[in-house]
């Protein structure tokens, strides 16, 4: 399957309680998705359900677990989840106005 490719950089900045990191590295890997994952966040932007940096790690993580998903769809960790996480892909699809 043709795929975008992307690099993803998590840097973690502070801890829970406000104390500087402890790690010195930010995690980096790099991944495909069947999706244009910048177009799918625009989109979702569109619904106007969240502020863009929430709707951002919303539609980027939802893309990087549903790639999972497709890719291991035989996998029985996803058994029971992947007909409810489908219906909800659907149901979120509708709501998205078209490009």
């Amino acid at each position: 399957m043709k795929q975008h490719r992307y690099l993803i950089t998590v840097k973690h900045l502070a801890d829970a309680n406000g104390q500087p990191s402890a790690y010195d590295k930010p995690m980096q890997f790099e991944v495909g998705n069947h999706d244009d994952v910048f177009a799918v966040v625009e989109r979702v932007k569109r619904r106007g359900d969240f502020d863009d940096t929430t709707t951002a790690a919303f539609a980027v993580g939802l893309k990087l677990f549903s790639e999972v998903m497709i890719e291991n769809r035989g996998n029985l960790l996803f058994e029971e989840f992947s007909p409810h996480f489908f219906e909800f892909m659907k149901k979120l699809k509708k709501g998205i106005p078209p490009d």
